[in-house]
């Protein structure tokens, strides 16, 4: 097929082959993708947004190329000449073909960059985008993701939301994001997105309901003291997820806080929402209004006129709800409870916990301190242990390195220490920031730390030594370990946050 001769030079047939050899080597790997699942989690991104973008760097050379040689070979020809536009004689073969082979080729090419924007617009929704393209960088927040309640729903959902403007925020938010994984530049750890996160009526109220009616549930809690027989406690907690009517009138529940009938709003002056100094509650049916400072924690007028007023939604609260990093007591707790640690083995949490606690520089060196510490403890204290129980011994060092992995990251120092829980309240303030007995009006009214405000405990002790509630009331709490009355005055994660 005669082609115009202007098309016979290097910078063209560069880009051509350039051009021909990307288109066939992305139509070969969506194949070999899709019948095979070839490529594993980066193919994506080679397929659909580095690929394309070298197969049009080519197609723009091919114009480029003959551009420059056609003006150079009628400055040859025609010297001092002018032409200011070429002319195209379709009665040429030459140029008919070149004009039907650019025609139908930029269609074609057109319609296949067309399908690759679109899936590369679905790539970089996709979890896979979200978890695994940075993946030193984001390996916490994505190991973490994998083991919560939101495993299947996808990052976009409550990071982007629907909606165009959201959309372009988050990619010119992820342009910079891409520059710091590049250049180096990202914090250690990553921060929580807490003043440029989308608000939970837009993201979490589009599956969860609030106008919904929610039983009570019940939520039954092991945990294993650090001593030598590994004491197992048990409490039954009823969790007040709702209000519920009795003889002395209206029980309000956990969620009253969020409910159509009143407004909960508050100050914070840390940049983690931790300390509330400032608490306004109103009414909405009668339109009374009670605000409510800490006297631990006072603020100047100036000061809190300067901080922002945030009305509490779910994320006040439920701030952790994809990618929680456990405690080392709560994870060794929840991996003997599920008897995959066994229980029977004699100071397994006391040893686990004294080695979790210190800080490692790599996670190479943590398994490596997990293995040596737990087996010389066994050598030196239970000799007879070591050769008979080998295989419980052996197992409880990987479920705990295993724990580890999930929840400790020391590259990007990642843990539970660097990423409060507002959920409960012990190993940080959580629901105490405001319900602390500290928090008063000017009449004297409190904001009360009542536990029976949010839960019920309808049995607690150890296994075989249970006390029962023999009615819908509340067991007064008993601490497992004796410490007197301090557990009425002091917040629980004064000591629980420091274990070691």
């Amino acid at each position: 097929m005669k082609l115009p001769s202007s098309i016979k030079n290097w910078i063209s047939i560069t880009g051509a082959i350039l051009a021909i050899f990307n288109l066939a080597t992305i139509l070969s790997l969506v194949i070999l993708s899709s019948l095979f699942d070839f490529g594993g989690a980066y193919i994506g991104l080679f397929i659909y947004m580095a690929l394309p973008a070298f197969m049009i760097f080519g197609l723009i050379l091919i114009p480029v190329g003959m551009r420059i040689y056609h003006k150079r070979a009628k400055a040859e020809e025609l010297a001092g000449e002018v032409r200011n536009w070429p002319i195209l004689n379709f009665n040429n073969v030459a140029t008919r073909n070149a004009s039907i082979i650019f025609v139908f080729g930029t269609v074609f090419l057109l319609i296949i960059s067309s399908v690759g924007s679109y899936e590369a617009f679905h790539y970089t929704e996709s979890v896979e985008f979200c978890g695994k393209l940075c993946h030193q960088v984001m390996e916490p927040e994505f190991v973490a993701y994998q083991g919560s309640s939101h495993a299947r729903v996808a990052c976009v959902e409550c990071h982007v939301g629907a909606g165009a403007t959201w959309y372009v925020k988050s990619k010119l938010s992820g342009l910079y994001q891409v520059y710091s994984v590049l250049a180096h530049k990202f914090p250690t750890p990553i921060p929580t997105p807490i003043a440029n996160l989308r608000p939970a009526q837009e993201t979490c109220e589009k599956c969860h309901w609030p106008e919904k009616f929610y039983d009570r549930k019940m939520k039954v809690e092991e945990s294993f003291l650090a001593d030598d027989s590994n004491t197992e406690v048990v409490v039954h907690l009823q969790m007040k997820t709702s209000s519920k009517m009795t003889s002395a009138g209206l029980e309000k529940g956990i969620h009253q806080h969020i409910s159509k009938d009143v407004r909960i709003e508050y100050k914070t002056s840390a940049a983690n929402r931790q300390v509330i100094p400032w608490v306004r509650y109103t009414n909405l049916k009668t339109g009374e209004s009670e605000i409510y400072t800490d006297s631990e924690n006072t603020v100047s007028q100036a000061k809190l006129d300067s901080l922002e007023t945030r009305v509490m939604d779910c994320l006040d609260c439920h701030n952790r709800p994809s990618h929680n990093y456990q405690t080392p007591q709560g994870f060794i707790d929840k991996l003997m409870a599920e008897g995959k640690i066994s229980k029977t083995l004699p100071g397994i949490k006391k040893v686990a916990m004294e080695i979790l606690y210190p800080e490692y520089s790599t996670k190479d060196s943590a398994f490596l301190a997990i293995n040596a510490k737990v087996k010389d403890f066994y050598t030196k204290n239970y000799p007879d242990l070591v050769a008979g129980r080998k295989s419980e011994i052996d197992q409880a060092i990987v479920e705990i390195q295993g724990g580890y992995a999930s929840n400790i990251f020391p590259y990007m120092k990642s843990s539970w220490k660097s990423y409060p829980n507002n959920i409960g309240h012990m190993e940080f303030d959580g629901c105490f920031r405001c319900h602390n007995d500290r928090h008063k009006t000017e009449k004297g009214r409190v904001i009360s730390k009542d536990c029976n405000l949010c839960h019920s405990i309808m049995a607690q002790g150890t296994p075989g030594n249970m006390d029962y509630s023999k009615s819908a009331e509340s067991l007064e709490f008993k601490h497992p370990v004796d410490i007197d009355e301090a557990w009425r005055t002091e917040l629980c994660s004064s000591c629980h946050s420091q274990l070691y």
